[in-house]
This record gives structure tokens, C-alpha cells and sequence, in this order.
């Protein structure tokens, strides 16, 4: 899997065989971040990666210089991965947390200007509706930030107060949330 923009731009990540992730793909990726673009100067933004997995997103997040990725991932393996590929690209600005992500938006307190989740397809509706709930009663949005959450197919989020719209690219939508308009 590579990076497809910014300073690091076609470096490789390592990924072990056996992990148990589904990674976004290269396009998805690629047009989320020319969403993105249009909306933001990277270098201004303090980003929470939620459900980090391989920490693809996270990695396109510092390619394009902002100013701090928080990745949060459960599984250890993963979690020590992210880790190693950072040091491997010589990364400070990233912090890596191995918890569940359910715990740390429950907990935390800090406000993030943008928001990337990208739950296992599995959970069902609620377990989503829930995550969305949680990042907005515990304010972890800035006002001006944007929340995007990766889901497939049978997720619907049209219905929500701070739905701003849903993108399909193959299998993988992201909607996104905010209190501004995309």
C-alpha cells in the first residue's frame, strides 16, 4: 500500500499479512483527500484517526503536512506497525494510542479539527449512530471541524443533525458531519 499525495508520496507502508484490517483502498483514499483539499490548509489541522488499522489515513494526514495525527487502534499488532512505519519516515508528529476507540471518545476531552473514523463494516447501525453521538456530546469536533466516517453500503446517516453528505467510491462511502458546509 502507498501514499498517494504529499511529501511522502509513493513510499511504501509495511503491512503485515495476518492483520486483521480492511484498508481503504488507493482511490478511496485519493478522493477523499481531494475533498479535503478544497476545504483546508493541512498544515493548520489536528487530526484524531479513530479505528487507525494499518494507519493509511493517518500517514496521508502527515504526508500533507498537518500539524498532528492522535491514531487510535485497538489491536497491538497494529498498533506497533503504525509505530514502526513512522519511525521508518522519520515521523515526530504522530501519537499512537493502543485502545479501543469506543473508551477514548468516551473519555477524551481534547478537540480535533477533523475527525476520521472508520469502524469494522460489521458494527451495526447503532454502534455507529453511537460513535457519532459520542464525538458530538463530548465535543471532540471543533466547531469549524469536519467528521467523516467510513462505512459500507447498509449505513445510513442522512437523518442525522450535522449530516453533510454521503460519497460512494466502489464499496467504501464516507459521510460526512460538521456544523459547515462541505
Amino acid at each position: 500500500m502507498r501514499i498517494v499525495s504529499g511529501n511522502l508520496r509513493g513510499r511504501t507502508l509495511k503491512l503485515p499479512k495476518d492483520m486483521p484490517v480492511r484498508p481503504t483502498t488507493d482511490m478511496a483514499r485519493e478522493a477523499l483527500f481531494n475533498i479535503l483539499n478544497s476545504r483546508y490548509y493541512f498544515d493548520e489541522l489536528e487530526v484524531l484517526d479513530l479505528f487507525s488499522g494499518t494507519g493509511a489515513i493517518s500517514f496521508e494526514f502527515l504526508s500533507r503536512g498537518v500539524i498532528n495525527v492522535c491514531s487510535i487502534e485497538k489491536n497491538p499488532k497494529c498498533a506497533e506497525l503504525i509505530r514502526e512505519n513512522a519511525k521508518g519516515f522519520q515521523l515526530e508528529n504522530i501519537n499512537v494510542i493502543r485502545t479501543d476507540a469506543m473508551k477514548f471518545i468516551e473519555t477524551s476531552r481534547k478537540s480535533y479539527d477533523l475527525i476520521f473514523a472508520d469502524p469494522p463494516f460489521e458494527l451495526s447501525q447503532e454502534d455507529y449512530d453511537s460513535i457519532y453521538e459520542k464525538i458530538f456530546q463530548n465535543n471532540l469536533l471543533s466547531p469549524s471541524g469536519l467528521l467523516i466516517m467510513e462505512h459500507n453500503k447498509s449505513k445510513v446517516f442522512s437523518g442525522k443533525e450535522l449530516y453533510l453528505s454521503t460519497r460512494k467510491y466502489g464499496k467504501v462511502h464516507f459521510s460526512f458531519f460538521g456544523r459547515e458546509e462541505l
